[in-house]
C-alpha cells in the first residue's frame, strides 16, 4: 500500500535542479506559510457535517500548528468570524496559541498577520475577524459571549472542564455552521469519553513519531525511555487509557510495578496458554523470573496470534532458551497430551508441567492481582498487550479487554502461581515492628 506524501515531501524527493526551480517559483514566504505544503494526515479538518473536530494526538505531533492554521483559515476567509481561543490558563493561551512558535502570530504571512491587543485579550485581523482569549480556569467568562468558532487546546488540562465546555457550547451559535476544534493529548476524563462517543464529533489521531520534522534523536530517546508505558502510550501515542470499574488491575498499579533492570534470578518459568485452534485466540507465552528478593519479575511476552502448533511451540522453545528457563507450565485443557508432545517436538528437554484448569480465567487471576497489590510483582519494561488484558479483567468474572480472550493474562497467572503460590514458592514472613 502506497503512503501519501505531503507536497513538501514530494518536492524534497525531486532532483536538486528541479527542486530549486520549484522553490524559486513558490517563493520563500509562501514556502514558510502555506499550510497545504506542510500539513500531515490528521492535521487537516476532516470532511463531513461535524460540529466538533477532536484532534487527539501525542506531544510534538503538531496539534498547535494544526489548530492555529484552522483558525487562520477561518479568520482570513470570513471577516465576521468570532473565534474563541480556550486553553488551560490565559498565560498558556497567549504563550502557546497566540505567541508561540506555532501560534497564530508566528504562522501568518507578514502582510496578513493579525493585531494582538493584550489588554483586551483579543486578536483582530484586517478584514474584521476576531479571536478572543479565554481559559478553563474562568468558565464564567464564556457565559454570554457568542462565537462562530472555537479552538480548545489541551482540554484535558482545564481546571473546570465540563462547566467551561458547557458555557462555550451554549454561546457557539453565530453563523450558519458553528464549529469547534479540540486539540489535546488524551487523559481519561469524562468529557473526552463523551466526545469520542458523540456522532457529531469527527476524530483524527496522531503520534509523536508521525511528525517528520522532529529530531530523530528526540523521538528515539522518547521511545527508549517511555515506549509501551502508560505515560508513553498516552503522551506519545495519543491513546486514551482508562480504568474499568471493578478492574483487578489499574494502570497506576502497573506503573508502580515497573522497573528497568532485572536482578540476579533464582528461577525462570515460561507459561503457555495454548489456543483451541489455528486462527482463533492468541497463544499466550509469558516468561517470569523469581528474584532473590522473593519478588516475581515479568521479563517477556512472547505471545503469538494465529500460529499453528508447530510455530507457537517453537516460540516457546526459543523463549526458554533466551531466559534459561527451568520449567514450562502449559494449560492442557486444549488438546491434553498434545500440548506436551508439540513442545517436545520443538526440542524442549526440560520439565513440562501440564495444568488442568478447573476455574475460569478471572478466578485464576484474582490471587495474582493480590500479589501486585501487595507489591510482590515487577514488570521489567513495558508489555502493552499483556497490560491491556490485565486491565480488562474485573472482579466477579468479567473480561472487557481489547481481545476476545485474555490469553496473555492467563499465561501470566500460571507462571506466577507456579513461582509464588505453588509448593516451591518462597515463604514470605511477617515481621513485627
Amino acid at each position: 500500500m502506497s503512503i501519501a506524501l505531503t507536497p513538501l515531501e514530494a518536492l524534497a524527493m525531486q532532483p536538486r535542479d528541479k527542486r530549486n526551480i520549484a522553490i524559486g517559483e513558490i517563493g520563500a514566504e509562501r514556502l514558510r506559510t502555506d499550510w497545504s505544503l506542510w500539513a500531515q494526515p490528521g492535521q487537516v479538518a476532516p470532511p463531513g457535517d461535524w460540529r466538533t473536530w477532536l484532534l487527539l494526538a501525542g506531544r510534538g505531533f503538531g496539534k498547535t500548528r494544526a489548530g492555529a492554521e484552522w483558525v487562520r483559515g477561518i479568520a482570513e476567509a470570513d471577516g465576521a468570524a468570532r473565534i474563541a481561543l480556550v486553553g488551560a490558563t490565559i498565560s498558556e493561551v497567549r504563550a502557546i496559541m497566540v505567541e508561540g512558535a506555532s501560534g497564530l502570530l508566528s504562522i501568518a504571512p507578514r502582510k496578513q498577520r493579525p493585531r494582538f491587543e493584550p489588554s483586551r485579550n483579543r486578536l483582530v485581523w484586517k478584514n474584521g475577524a476576531q479571536a478572543i482569549l479565554y481559559s478553563g480556569e474562568s468558565p464564567e467568562a464564556l457565559r454570554g459571549p457568542e462565537h462562530s468558532h472555537a479552538w480548545c487546546d489541551e482540554l484535558a488540562k482545564w481546571s473546570y472542564v465540563q462547566t467551561t465546555w458547557d458555557n462555550l457550547q451554549l454561546g457557539l451559535r453565530l453563523g450558519e455552521r458553528p464549529r469547534a476544534l479540540v486539540t489535546t493529548t488524551p487523559r481519561p476524563i469524562a468529557l473526552l469519553r463523551a466526545l469520542l462517543a458523540d456522532a457529531d464529533v469527527a476524530v483524527t489521531r496522531g503520534a509523536t513519531g508521525d511528525n517528520p520534522f522532529l529530531p530523530s534523536t528526540f523521538t528515539e530517546a522518547m521511545a527508549l525511555a517511555y515506549g509501551g508505558t502508560r505515560l508513553g502510550r498516552q503522551e506519545l501515542e495519543g491513546m486514551l487509557l482508562d480504568d474499568l470499574q471493578g478492574a483487578l488491575w489499574s494502570r497506576d498499579l502497573l506503573e508502580r510495578s515497573r522497573v528497568r533492570m532485572l536482578p540476579e534470578v533464582r528461577r525462570v518459568v515460561v507459561a503457555v496458554d495454548p489456543p483451541a485452534g489455528v486462527g482463533g485466540d492468541a497463544c499466550g507465552i509469558i516468561a517470569v523470573a523469581l528474584g532473590p528478593d522473593g519478588l516475581g519479575y515479568v521479563i517477556e511476552d512472547a505471545s503469538l496470534h494465529g500460529a499453528a502448533p508447530e510455530r507457537w511451540a517453537r516460540a516457546v522453545a526459543e523463549c526458554v532458551a533466551r531466559h534459561a528457563a527451568d520449567r514450562v507450565i502449559a494449560e492442557a485443557n486444549q488438546g491434553g497430551a498434545m500440548v506436551e508432545s508439540v513442545l517436545r517436538a520443538a526440542g524442549l528437554a526440560l520439565p513440562v508441567k501440564l495444568i488442568h484448569a478447573t476455574r475460569g480465567k478471572v478466578a485464576r487471576a484474582e490471587p495474582i492481582a493480590a500479589l501486585y497489590t501487595a507489591g510482590r510483582v515487577r514488570h521489567v519494561g513495558a508489555f502493552p498487550a499483556l497490560e491491556d488484558e490485565l486491565c480488562g479483567l474485573t472482579s466477579g468474572g468479567g473480561y472487557h479487554g481489547p481481545t476476545r480472550s485474555p490469553d496473555r493474562a492467563d499465561a501470566l497467572a500460571y507462571a506466577l502461581t507456579e513461582l509464588m503460590l505453588g509448593s516451591h514458592a518462597p515463604i514470605v514472613r511477617a515481621r513485627a515492628l
